[in-house]
């Protein structure tokens, strides 16, 4: 089995009012980090996460209209199934095939 612990950040604690984008999965409070991995703090360290494929959030061909991501849009990544999906308005956009697919809605804590 793979170890999904994550490298504690010795610069950041993460807590919900350190300005990470947080989503509530399976339970806990994952934190969006600038790099595209999601985190959440287990007894004294971090695991590593990333959403998995529901009918919630499916990996399905669901096309919406909107502007194409790329890593100078300004949306953050978030690891999602075997694929990495662009954070909008508290959706999942997946770009595939030169379109893009909703991928379902998170919960962002606020």
């Amino acid at each position: 089995m793979a170890d999904n612990k994550a490298e504690l950040n010795t610069h950041h604690v993460h807590s919900l009012e350190c300005g990470h984008t947080k989503i509530l999965h399976n339970g806990h409070v994952d934190y969006v980090e600038e790099n595209g991995h999601l985190h959440h703090q287990h007894e004294d360290h971090w695991d590593e996460c990333k959403l998995e494929v529901t009918d919630l959030n499916p990996d399905g061909e669901v096309q919406v209209k909107a502007e194409v991501h790329d890593e100078y849009c300004g949306h953050e990544t978030v690891p999602h199934g075997d694929h990495v999906d662009y954070l909008v308005n508290g959706r999942l956009q997946h770009v595939h095939d030169g379109h893009v697919d909703d991928h379902g809605a998170v919960d962002i804590v606020s």
